[in-house]
């Protein structure tokens, strides 16, 4: 059964390979700059509320003018304050965190596009795809940050994982300025499987169960707007809703591979030939795998 799978698998690789290369071969690298923001307990509506700067790497090839695949590397900050979004100011919690994702995202263009080629030189575009990301939510109480995961200010048995899964997705335009750079203007929101990115999901603890001062006064700072400490098991965050984060701003791509109207593999012979003559489909049994 392993054996089945392995020349499936490169079938398709050596299909995609090849339809990328003598169709389209564009690639690109460039460098995004932007902002980043927030949505969650803390911030559950706002756009671009509090938006923080963030940069980024990106590598894409055009598999066609249509269809393109993305790698991406993000670095930004999103925070939010009970006291500005004025959603639960007796609350009064407060957050900020670093966001380092990885992500791998496919592009669909609604006009033909091909960087550096006249006659594709705009379109608007859809993208989605699947990223890993790293946080941290860190509080300031008197003038001092702290690491909120070990804490455990919602009473965790254990701490939670700093590291999740998200779905990018969102929409963009990308425009040729020069024969071998482009402009992308993109705005993308993440659908995390996370409720601990500002460090708010359940409920209030007892206090005199965490092990410090400090963590008491994090997980309930009601009393630092002149309220009475929360009530044990009165509700803290909305665990019903996982957190989500943006990304919006300008991408800057080079293209680094000239494009090739043609693939000089099939110069002297028919294309289907040749697919026929290198995937050796006798050899590899392709039609006799079941």
């Amino acid at each position: 059964m392993k054996s089945i799978f392995d020349k499936i698998f490169f079938y398709i690789v050596f299909l995609l390979f090849v339809s990328s290369n003598c169709y389209a071969q564009h690639n690109e690298i460039g460098a995004f700059l932007g902002g980043a923001y927030y949505l969650g307990d803390i911030n559950p509506g706002k756009q671009f509320y509090n938006s923080k700067p963030t940069l980024g790497l990106i590598l894409r090839h055009n598999f066609n003018p249509r269809v393109s695949i993305r790698l991406n590397a993000f670095d930004g900050t999103v925070a939010a304050s009970d006291a500005q979004t004025k959603v639960n100011v007796i609350r009064n919690l407060s957050f900020r965190s670093n966001v380092a994702e990885l992500s791998t995202q496919i592009e669909i263009n609604f006009l033909p596009y091909l960087p550096g080629k006249s006659g594709y030189t705009f379109t608007p575009y859809v993208f989605g795809g699947f990223a890993v990301f790293k946080f941290n939510p860190q509080a300031n109480y008197e003038g001092q940050w702290y690491d909120l995961q070990p804490m455990q200010t919602e009473g965790e048995n254990t701490p939670y994982h700093r590291i999740s899964m998200a779905i990018p997705f969102g929409f963009g335009f990308k425009f040729n300025i020069a024969k071998s750079v482009s402009l992308n203007l993109e705005w993308g929101l993440r659908r995390t499987y996370t409720d601990y990115l500002d460090d708010v999901s359940k409920t209030y603890v007892d206090p005199s169960t965490f092990n410090s001062a400090i963590s008491a006064n994090l997980a309930d700072r009601s009393p630092e707007v002149g309220e009475p400490n929360n009530k044990i098991n009165s509700q803290r965050g909305n665990s019903r809703n996982d957190d989500w984060y943006s990304f919006f701003g300008v991408m800057v791509m080079f293209k680094i591979h000239d494009p090739k109207a043609e693939c000089s593999a099939f110069n002297k012979e028919n294309k289907y030939k040749r697919y026929i003559r290198i995937l050796n489909l006798k050899k590899l049994n392709f039609f006799n795998l079941f």
